[in-house]
């Protein structure tokens, strides 16, 4: 009677991770991480209702750096360079402000001949649907009849001295490599009425899609003390769930 012996499986061990390959893949995500932040998406929170309903106060959007980039021989072929189009959402620096992020829509690209009368907008003699808009009701003559009036003490001075320059037959020519930009919220928008066109140089990227949104009030942002900060920021935590605007999330911004 054949006797059978016991075999012995013997496992071969994995060797583990050494310290120095655990430091080099841990470095190698966040190289890939700070370039897609850097160079490709971007994070940025609305601060303001001058884009309402577009985008609210407490919106945390992802903004694509690559479409409106200069363009690179190299590469060029491979990424979705576009240029900027009329009623594009976009970020950029501010013109009047150094260093301010600002979001709004191009309402006039180079060569467009631009006019408000009673605060419909005329593009090149055309009116203009725009369902987009917001109006609160109240009446200005400067901002609703722009350029025809002389330019309110809310303009920057530097721009009451350029406008007269680009006005013809009582509407603004928007010249090349230049944008006019009006915020949603039309009668509350601090925009190119008031402080001019944005350089092509200027523009960051446009908006894709909200990623949070969470119920901020407008003046949270203007509140710099470290204890109202602390305090914001421990209300986010115990109220993440109920004052996160969920039906928000993922929405594609246009």
């Amino acid at each position: 009677m054949a006797v059978e012996k016991n075999r012995k499986v013997v496992k071969e061990k994995k060797p583990g991770e050494t310290p120095m390959e655990f430091i080099a893949s841990m470095a190698s995500v966040l190289v890939t991480g700070l370039f897609i932040i850097t160079f490709i998406f971007q994070a940025f929170e609305i601060p303001s209702k001058s884009m309402l309903d577009t985008l609210l106060v407490g919106d945390h959007v992802f903004v694509d750096r690559v479409s409106f980039a200069p363009k690179t021989s190299w590469v060029g072929p491979l990424l979705p360079y576009r240029e900027v189009h009329r009623g594009d959402i976009v970020v950029f620096l501010s013109p009047a402000e150094a260093g301010l992020y600002v979001v709004k829509r191009i309402r006039g690209v180079p060569g467009d001949r631009l006019r408000l009368r009673d605060g419909r907008l005329y593009i090149n003699g055309e009116l203009q649907n725009e369902p987009f808009v917001l109006r609160s009701g109240q009446e200005s003559y400067f901002r609703d009849n722009f350029p025809s009036l002389p330019l309110g003490l809310e303009a920057t001075p530097e721009w009451r001295v350029q406008l007269p320059l680009y006005v013809k037959d009582g509407e603004l020519v928007v010249p090349p490599g230049r944008y006019f930009a009006m915020g949603d919220n039309r009668d509350i928008s601090y925009d190119s009425r008031y402080w001019g066109f944005i350089p092509r140089e200027n523009i960051i990227g446009r908006p894709m899609f909200i990623y949070w949104s969470f119920d901020t009030p407008e003046d949270q942002y203007k509140r710099t003390g470290i204890g109202e900060r602390v305090a914001f920021i421990g209300r986010v935590i115990f109220h993440f769930f109920d004052e996160t605007r969920w039906r928000r999330m993922l929405k594609t911004v246009r």
